[in-house]
């Protein structure tokens, strides 16, 4: 076997067996990493190289913002934002059928894309929507599966760290173009789970909404403008030029300061908390881009991607079938793996058959995100598949059967950014953020 074969299955070989082992992926991807290098290179310089590697990964300027952006998340979590989003959520979807199901759809968007996070997001809608929901008559297993199926938007929807990593792996795609294209896939994403979520709530028959008065109405949107005054801070900050990507991650804690001293929402018992969650959480990615670049290199020097490019393309040159494959495989990887770690293992291999086909890289930024974002929410792994189920009170088991029907939107609009790349393009393109 050629030598390239052979790093290969060394590499995926062993991560995959630690993988499922349980040992924690960062240490999977380095020990791997270490093992595969051994085939390229003497034990002593093996290990030098790895190590030099993983410090190498994390010496980088942009990595502050993902830390900035964390902390921002942390903070909203903990400033009590999430019930005003939610009153505006059921004020804009409060006329239709099963509104407190469109109100959960609505309340993840807006407060996953301020949070930066599916997972906290479908536990704060969880447990204040579900609640609700039970009172009204719906079926615990489909507000579940509308709350689980919802909450990926939040990720897709800056700000969040997704895109901060990709730029990364992608040789310095712009953040700033990143997270303006992934307003319209994310939006797109929430409307497909609305339609579905209003067939079924048509179906059963679940209650609207009584109405709000004007009065009311207009003190929702007073107490809900602060919050997403945030979204229009950061990222048209960073769309006009007026700071970077870092500069606005900054920008966004200073605001989530604010704002939660404008709602009188946080206490000083909650900055121990909100620093150790950032420390822990950033300290996870961290070590995890570190241990991915080691892995690049890795890959890099046995000319694994260009293999892999190869091996694609002599299996066909259409553009529409190797992005096809490209968007199942990503399925197919989000279900064992989370967002991050996936995005960090296989983005140095498809990346470069991406740019083989002449795929626009802020584009191919999206469907990464939208293909693996999707696996969250799927058995047997899926993190918010378990925080859904968990904040519910309903097992999987009964989740699962009403949450397949929502796959078909999500793929839907997955396939949707994939093959229409004008979805994920024409507002940078239209702001100004990239050519």
């Amino acid at each position: 076997m050629s030598t390239t074969l052979i790093t290969a299955v060394a590499l995926f070989g062993v991560f995959f067996i630690l993988l499922f082992a349980g040992v924690p992926i960062s240490v999977s991807i380095a020990i791997a990493t270490f093992v595969a290098a051994l085939f390229l290179l003497p034990v002593d310089s093996s290990l030098l190289v790895t190590s030099q590697q993983i410090i190498t990964g994390i010496d980088s300027f942009v990595l502050v913002a993902l830390v900035f952006f964390m902390m921002a998340g942390s903070i909203m979590n903990n400033g009590g934002i999430a019930q005003r989003l939610i009153n505006l959520a059921k004020l804009i979807a409060g006329r239709m059928s099963g509104s407190l199901a469109h109100t959960n759809v609505l309340g993840n968007m807006l407060f996953g894309s301020i949070s930066g996070s599916a997972i906290a997001s479908a536990a704060t809608m969880g447990k204040i929507m579900g609640p609700q929901q039970k009172k009204e008559g719906y079926d615990p297993a489909y507000s579940a599966a509308v709350n689980i199926a919802s909450a990926p938007t939040g990720q897709v929807i800056p700000p969040s760290g997704i895109p901060i990593i990709y730029s990364l792996l992608s040789g310095g795609t712009s953040i700033g173009a990143l997270f303006i294209a992934g307003y319209v896939p994310g939006i797109l994403m929430a409307l497909l789970v609305l339609i579905v979520a209003y067939i079924l709530a048509k179906k059963h028959n679940y209650p609207v909404s009584d109405p709000v008065q004007w009065k009311e109405a207009f003190k929702i949107i007073l107490e809900a403008i602060p919050s997403l005054l945030l979204i229009v801070v950061v990222i048209g900050g960073i769309a006009a030029g007026i700071f970077t990507a870092t500069e606005g991650a900054a920008v966004a804690v200073l605001y989530a300061l604010l704002l939660s001293l404008i709602y009188r929402s946080l206490s000083i018992q909650d900055i121990p908390v909100i620093l150790k969650e950032t420390v822990v959480f950033s300290g996870m990615i961290l070590l995890l881009v570190g241990a991915s670049t080691a892995m690049s290199w890795v890959m890099t020097f046995a000319e694994i991607p260009q293999t892999i490019t190869s091996a694609l393309l002599s299996m066909s040159d259409n553009y529409f079938v190797i992005m096809l494959m490209i968007a199942g495989l990503l399925l197919l990887v989000g279900i064992f793996m989370d967002v991050a770690p996936a995005l960090l293992v296989f983005t140095p291999i498809l990346y470069p058959v991406a740019t083989e086909l002449g795929v626009d890289p802020v584009h191919f930024g999206m469907v990464m995100t939208m293909g693996l974002a999707i696996g969250v929410t799927t058995p047997p792994i899926g993190t918010v598949l378990f925080i859904g189920s968990s904040v519910s009170g309903v097992s999987i088991e009964k989740i699962v059967k009403p949450l397949f029907i929502f796959y078909i939107p999500l793929v839907v609009g997955l396939l949707l950014v994939t093959f229409i790349p004008e979805i994920s393009l024409w507002l940078p393109r239209l702001l100004g953020v990239m050519d």
